[in-house]
């Protein structure tokens, strides 16, 4: 089992900035892929940004150039930076784990992020 911790959510302004965090424990494995989607209300959940454990990233459109996606693997841990944020980008933020030895996803409890003036 993999259990995943997410925090860094918030109220923010329209062109600030926030930082979320994933920590993941239990039965890591070495390949795996971390990442983040966003789920707005009355929205579909959307993929976000996903880092591999070798460093390679993915991006949806609307976060190219904004959003930036890292990770420490010897900490377990994704980052998402959220910059030059928009209204539209509020939504509950969920962190996922994939595991490529178990071939299952994990997911996150979710953190609200709300941008409002």
């Amino acid at each position: 089992q993999v259990q995943l911790v997410e925090s860094g959510g918030g109220l923010v302004q329209p062109g600030g900035s926030l930082r979320l965090s994933c920590a993941a424990s239990g039965t890591i494995g070495s390949l795996n892929t971390m990442g983040w989607s966003r789920q707005g209300e009355g929205k579909q959940r959307e993929l976000v940004a996903a880092i591999t454990s070798s460093g390679s990233t993915n991006y949806a459109d609307s976060v190219k150039g904004r959003f930036t996606i890292s990770r420490d693997n010897a900490k377990n841990t994704v980052y998402l930076q959220m910059d030059s944020l928009k209204p539209e980008d509020t939504a509950v933020y969920y962190c996922r784990f994939y595991s490529y030895a178990r071939l299952r996803e994990y997911w996150g409890q979710g953190t609200q992020v709300t941008v409002s003036s």
